[in-house]
């Protein structure tokens, strides 16, 4: 489901890029705060890279100028169709992966005593141990 996922951001980001929306080039993760904020803000028809660019937060707020030229695009209806369905699909995937998480945390529980110290070490961390 995690590579599924991750598929999903890269559809998208395709989408974007044959739209002409080049907004991975200047944010790592379009799926942050920020991106998220500016996709929604595509899909309920905003087209002003401006006034999507505002939208960052954070250290993403030092690259407006890149971000309002990375967000001039041909972004029409059609795309925000097929975004929305790309952003549905990545929230029912990310919901399914919660879910599993927290039954693997419950079926892990009994070993959490052997599994805690190993958190301990650098490199390894809950899922590694």
């Amino acid at each position: 489901m995690t590579r599924t996922r991750g598929q999903v951001v890269q559809r998208l980001e395709e989408m974007l890029e044959n739209s002409g929306i080049k907004f991975a080039a200047v944010a790592a993760d379009i799926m942050g705060v920020s991106g998220r904020a500016m996709l929604e803000a595509l899909i309920s028809g905003e087209r002003d890279p401006q006034v999507l660019a505002d939208l960052a937060r954070r250290e993403l707020r030092i690259k407006i100028p890149e971000l309002t030229e990375a967000l001039t695009g041909r972004f029409r209806e059609h795309h925000d169709f097929v975004a929305r369905l790309h952003l549905d699909q990545y929230d029912q995937l990310t919901d399914a992966i919660e879910q599993l998480d927290g039954r693997i945390e419950v079926a892990m529980s009994p070993f959490r005593l052997v599994l805690d110290p190993f958190d301990t070490i650098p490199g390894i961390n809950q899922k590694v141990a």
